[in-house]
């Protein structure tokens, strides 16, 4: 008898505890980006800790399976003076006291609930259920009704008539409020939002306060002023104090006063910040202004507003970029004999011999692919600014802190796989999403395709919106609008650019060699994944854009995370023994003088408007210019690689090279 009252006693307290807490108003759907999606909780008492609760959110899509796609941990957090909790993005206002990323919460049919318990018990794909259930609330946005989800919840008696609340379609201006009369029965409501207040219009009613800036970008050395406004007068002096610290950007960055006072009776107040302009290349910053604390009764209508900081001390590279290339800058770090192995051999016995060097499992590393963002920091940085990467595509750069966190892509860079992840069958998996370094990685082999993901060989830093351009298209496909120099279908100009066709041929053909499953074909394939066309159209772009020094350059820093290079800029002649000309031929790479053959030597890039680079010669040489009648034009003397500026009209010509008692004509193209 005592433990049946003891029980029923626990049970009494439980259900106390649990009805502490619900579900007071939710914005599931905004105009635009959804940047203004929210959810808010309501304590029966104010200044609530929310210690042993979980927010957790779930989807009733087909593909959902009405199970969990976020959790968000409730411990530390408290609920304020009107017993509310709010939580969004910060583009919300007043900002939410718990930030979350913008458009997270989904539309609907789906649901949101609180339990008491931990997030990691919510891990994605949790199917909803009622144990330990505190509140629930079903919603949509004119969709129709999610009866699965509805049966799970409706089996807790506290629900057992439970509905699915709609929002209003989509892009709707609303949101679900709670109503509770005095009777104790609930009901919602869509209708304007009114997030930070009580659903009723009761309650402290807060005065807020917003941040002010004329701009947000400015250089080392400028001064700007931050202005603080509130909605009313305040009715005492209100002071406050700011923030500006982030992440490098520090107190010995900046000068000026943080310590704030809006005078009684008024509503503004500034206070100007100056940009100390040192000599140190830290590369731009970005600082963000926020509260440190306000006291009841003002909220923060805006905060972590973020100001970028532009170093002016940035540093360039002693070689060019893609569209000024430079060659013979950049030397390989490939260590002693890497390719000794390759000798003496030829056909599939060479390309085996070729992926044992470059998948060797115990050498080669893997990263994750949040970890290559740091990688192509690193190995895409533009030779002009190292504050910034170099774009395929667009080739422009662009700062190194714009890269693409959330749904907008416009000015921003994100990675572009050149051999597309839906043709090769290699995605992300949780882990991809953790960046952990240099000296964490995975063990990988020729097998481990997955690993193709991120590759940083085979990936590139790219415009936002040129990438989702660029699709999974092959290359050279005029059909589809593909990289060959015309897009079919809209009749825009090419977006691989010249000096950007030969980086992409190799890396493409890198990964047919690196990992089996993959294979670069002729043609535009369409037998799913595992083969990318077309290879006639790579082998040209290798042949014509052989690798610069910027190509170079990569290739030795992704050597420094992955251990392993991409032999097709280290010894280009390689595409030819494997895809091209000298398929079947005995590789040696190492060529004595009295061996050297000019048909190794390349002219390129051509067409060319005038500049041409030579490689390949080991000794002086003269260079005949020729019409395509035979008549000389010129004649240049070169002492070994090098580039001549031909500076002739438009049309073909022949270029007649002598060295060494040997001779070879090429053709070339000025446009």
């Amino acid at each position: 008898m005592k433990s049946l009252l003891l029980f029923i006693f626990l049970v009494l307290i439980t259900n106390s505890v649990f009805s502490q807490v619900v579900i007071n108003e939710l914005d599931c759907d905004t105009p635009g980006t959804d940047n203004m999606e929210f959810v808010e909780l309501l304590s029966e008492t104010p200044n609530f800790p929310l210690d042993g609760y979980v927010l957790v959110f779930f989807n009733g899509s087909d593909s959902g399976m009405n199970s969990s796609y976020f959790a968000i941990d409730l411990d530390g957090y408290i609920t304020d003076v009107n017993g509310i909790l709010l939580i969004g993005s910060n583009s919300v206002s007043p900002v939410p006291q718990l930030l979350i990323s913008e458009n997270v919460i989904q539309n609907g049919a789906d649901a949101v609930a609180i339990y008491q318990a931990n997030d990691f018990d919510f891990p994605e794909e949790t199917v909803a259920t009622i144990e330990n259930l505190v509140d629930v609330l079903l919603y949509d946005t004119s969709d129709a009704d999610d009866t699965d989800m509805i049966a799970i919840f409706s089996q807790d008696p506290r629900f057992v008539d439970i509905e699915q609340i709609n929002e209003g379609s989509s892009n709707n201006t609303n949101s679900i409020q709670r109503f509770e009369d005095m009777d104790g029965n609930v009901t919602y409501t869509s209708t304007t939002p009114t997030p930070r207040q009580l659903n009723d219009g009761s309650g402290i009613i807060f005065n807020g306060i917003s941040i002010n800036i004329e701009q947000s970008q400015y250089n080392e050395g400028e001064s700007f002023d931050i202005t603080f406004t509130s909605e009313t007068n305040v009715a005492t002096n209100l002071d406050f104090n700011i923030l500006l610290n982030n992440q490098g950007f520090n107190t010995s960055d900046y000068t000026g006063n943080t310590s704030i006072t809006i005078p009684s009776g008024q509503s503004t107040a500034s206070t100007t910040i100056t940009l100390i302009d040192d000599s140190d290349d830290e590369g731009d910053e970005v600082t963000r202004i926020r509260f440190e604390s306000l006291p009841v009764p003002y909220v923060q209508l805006n905060d972590n507003i973020e100001i970028r900081i532009v170093d002016n001390d940035f540093t360039m590279a002693t070689f060019g970029t893609p569209l000024e290339p430079t060659y013979g800058t950049v030397a390989s770090t490939q260590p002693n004999g890497y390719y000794n192995s390759l000798d003496g051999l030829a056909d599939d016995a060479l390309r085996q011999a070729l992926q044992d060097i470059i998948a060797e499992e115990g050498v080669v590393r893997a990263q994750t692919y949040a970890d290559v963002i740091d990688i192509l920091k690193e190995a895409d940085q533009n030779p002009e600014n190292s504050n910034e990467v170099w774009l395929v595509y667009t080739e422009q750069g662009r700062p190194k802190l714009d890269f693409q966190t959330g749904s907008v892509s416009t000015g921003r860079w994100n990675r572009e796989h050149t051999y597309p992840r839906s043709r090769g069958g290699f995605f992300d998996i949780e882990e991809d999403e953790i960046a952990d370094g240099r000296n964490i990685f995975w063990n990988t082999t020729a097998d481990s395709l997955r690993h193709g993901n991120s590759d940083a060989h085979a990936l590139r830093a790219v415009d936002g919106p040129e990438n989702s351009t660029r699709n999974n298209k092959h290359y050279g496909d005029p059909n589809l609008g593909g990289y060959d120099g015309s897009d079919a279908s809209s009749g825009d100009p090419m977006r691989l650019g010249e000096s950007f066709r030969g980086d992409a041929a190799r890396s493409v053909l890198y990964m047919a060699v690196r990992f089996n499953g993959l294979a670069v074909v002729n043609g535009y394939p369409e037998n799913g994944p595992g083969e990318l066309g077309d290879l006639e159209t790579l082998l040209d772009w290798h042949r014509t854009d052989p690798p610069d020094d910027y190509e170079m350059n990569r290739n030795n820093v992704v050597y420094t995370w992955q251990f392993n290079r991409n032999p097709f800029i280290d010894q280009p002649d390689l595409v030819e023994y494997i895809w091209g000309d000298n398929i079947g031929d005995v590789w040696d790479q190492q060529l004595s003088v009295s061996e050297f053959d000019l048909t190794n030597i390349h002219v390129f890039p051509n067409p060319t408007s005038n500049r041409i680079y030579i490689r390949g010669l080991q000794h002086d040489a003269k260079m005949d210019v020729l019409s395509i009648e035979g008549r000389q034009v010129k004649t240049f003397d070169l002492q070994g690689d090098g580039y001549v500026d031909l500076e002739l009209s438009n049309g073909m010509y022949l270029l007649n090279l002598y060295s060494n008692n040997r001779q070879i004509v090429k053709k070339i193209i000025i446009n």
